[in-house]
């Protein structure tokens, strides 16, 4: 399922019309433009009606003329029928079925390829009449004939998309710009944090020590015990660092779309629905889901979220969207440098 809300957007077959699309794929018919589409999806259509026969031409009257009396003549003698004559049944024509309700004549069959009614059901005890045929296998009774894929309007494989009239960033330069974006932070984090470091190590130093040195002399039962400082200094390591990366991203993305890895890249985050700011809370909303589990880094599990979370886009080949954009309902798409998509909100699906 693609992530897109469903809504009115530019149809991507036809820019000057406008279609609704229902989260699967466009409904309905095109309507111009700059019309004003209803509020939620579009009626659906009755079939039209059947056309009515045309009126027999009218015959004209034969016309007639008078007689001559003629003689009375005598009447033919009256013959029977021969004997083991019955009345013979003439076969319908071709197309015909019997009405609701009524029995078929003897002899009817039903047209070749014709189905069964929906709904209709074999009485018991009965056998089904000479010539019908099974439907087939993916035919049940009530539902429609079509499997798989609805009959949309497009079906797949659908165009590329085109969010706002630009190209999805690569997932070559999406995963450059996080490692410049990591780089980054980790210089900050060498600023900020390198006292708690320093002072975690001062702690830590003796310790190593002691215990290679029982080691090599032939102590196997060897357990280091960190100190109340060192835990303390762990636990203020980690926050600094998380906090460093949400300082260091939030406020960026919510204002351009851009950190310093992904303006370098040339790529940019964007709202789903338009061209819009992000602003700070769908901004903290995307980096949150990956960010926050670097509180989670002293047992691992951290670590494992952040890597699959990262290989995300890889399995979303309509949108390239992350778990962290899905949460936001961002894109990632490609742009000139220094340039801004100037796109309407309401095209996602291609340029005018």
């Amino acid at each position: 399922m693609s992530s897109l809300p469903a809504g009115w957007y530019k149809d991507p077959a036809d820019t000057s019309t406008q279609r609704y699309w229902d989260g699967e794929g466009w409904l309905g018919k095109a309507l111009p433009a700059d019309a004003t589409p209803p509020d939620g999806p579009p009626a659906v259509e009755p079939d039209p009606p059947a056309p009515e026969p045309a009126p027999a031409p009218v015959q004209p009257a034969p016309q007639t003329f008078a007689t001559p009396p003629q003689p009375p003549q005598q009447a033919p003698p009256a013959y029977g029928p021969p004997p083991g004559w019955g009345p013979q049944h003439q076969p319908p024509p071709h197309g015909w079925q019997p009405p609701p309700g009524t029995q078929p004549p003897a002899g009817w069959q039903p047209p070749p390829g014709t189905q069964p009614p929906p709904g209709w059901q074999q009485p018991p005890g009965t056998q089904p009449p000479a010539g019908w045929q099974q439907p087939p296998p993916q035919w049940q009774q009530g539902q429609p004939t079509w499997a798989g894929q609805p009959p949309h309007a497009y079906l797949y494989p659908m165009p590329a998309a085109m969010p706002h009239g630009l190209p999805l960033a690569g997932l070559g330069r999406r995963l450059t710009a996080r490692l410049i974006d990591i780089a980054a932070v980790l210089l900050l984090n060498i600023v900020v944090n390198g006292w708690f470091v320093y002072q975690y190590w001062q702690d830590f130093n003796p310790i190593l020590q002691d215990y290679m040195r029982q080691l090599e002399a032939g102590n196997d039962a060897l357990v280091a015990e960190p100190t109340a400082r060192m835990q303390t200094l762990s636990i203020a390591i980690v926050l600094v660092a998380t906090l460093l990366w949400l300082l260091y991203e939030a406020p960026s993305t919510a204002n351009s779309g851009q950190t310093l890895g992904k303006r370098a890249m040339g790529i940019k985050v964007v709202p789903v629905e338009s061209t819009a700011q992000l602003g700070f809370g769908r901004a903290f909303t995307r980096w949150a889901r990956l960010g926050m589990w670097t509180l989670f880094w002293w047992c691992g599990v951290g670590l494992v979220i952040q890597f699959f979370a990262s290989l995300s886009p890889v399995f979303d080949q309509r949108l390239r969207q992350a778990w962290h954009d899905k949460a936001a309902a961002t894109v990632v798409v490609a742009v000139p440098h220094g340039a801004q998509p100037t796109v309407p909100a309401n095209s996602p699906g291609g340029p005018q």
